[in-house]
């Protein structure tokens, strides 16, 4: 993986990366072959009764709002 971020960093790719698009889809799919998702969604799950579920369902509120980092740029249409 180390390489291929050496590679991108020779190529200016600008938005809509392929090479970190395609890094994603490889990791995604990696993850996916380990079967660990139902784990992790426990973990997500325990997270949510726990300590921190109020701090992540307001981070989840102020995505779901369409501005996750506060800078106030309107909406397409």
């Amino acid at each position: 993986m180390e390489q291929a971020m050496d590679k991108a960093k020779d190529k200016i790719e600008g938005e809509g990366s392929y090479t970190a698009t395609a890094d994603y889809n490889k990791r995604t799919a990696e993850f996916l072959k380990k079967d660990k998702v139902e784990g992790a969604a426990r973990e997500a799950a325990t997270a949510l009764d726990g300590e921190e579920g109020a701090s992540l369902k307001a981070a989840e509120a102020k995505g779901k709002a369409g501005d996750p980092k506060g800078q106030g740029a309107a909406k397409p249409k």
